[in-house]
């Protein structure tokens, strides 16, 4: 499994974000300082407010929209799924496409950036031919 935590500003309009793009709020590990979103069984992003973020870091809290910690990276289903993945998140209040759209015919990829200015890209790949 992996869990994505992220330092958020406002957490009831992050996870509103997270649920528009297809999270599902675990109410289990969820809080009024977090919000356990789940993407599969996999995949979970702690949404933590600063305050409860610092409790397991010393270091300052990075301002995503100035710098880059992290680029995370999901693979999707289908050349389709990225674009209306994307078009969920800019809908949402995020921002589509903050890196260049890529398309190598084998591989597309988008991106998107949250309230908070965290990049997530989106990335479909062509099965390879079955021999």
């Amino acid at each position: 499994m992996i869990f994505v935590n992220l330092p958020v500003r406002d957490l009831a309009r992050s996870t509103a974000f997270y649920e528009a793009v297809g999270g599902t709020k675990n109410p289990q590990f969820s809080d009024e300082t977090a919000s356990c979103m789940v993407f599969s069984e996999a995949i979970h992003v702690m949404l933590l407010t600063h305050d409860k973020y610092r409790m397991f870091t010393q270091r300052p809290i990075a301002d995503a929209r100035a710098t880059s910690a992290a680029l995370i990276a999901l693979t999707a289903q289908d050349r389709a799924d990225v674009d209306a993945i994307v078009d969920r998140a800019a809908a949402a209040g995020g921002v589509a496409d903050p890196n260049p759209k890529q398309d190598h015919g084998f591989m597309y990829g988008r991106s998107f950036e949250d309230p908070d200015g965290n990049v997530w890209e989106l990335i479909w790949m062509a099965p390879p031919p079955s021999a």
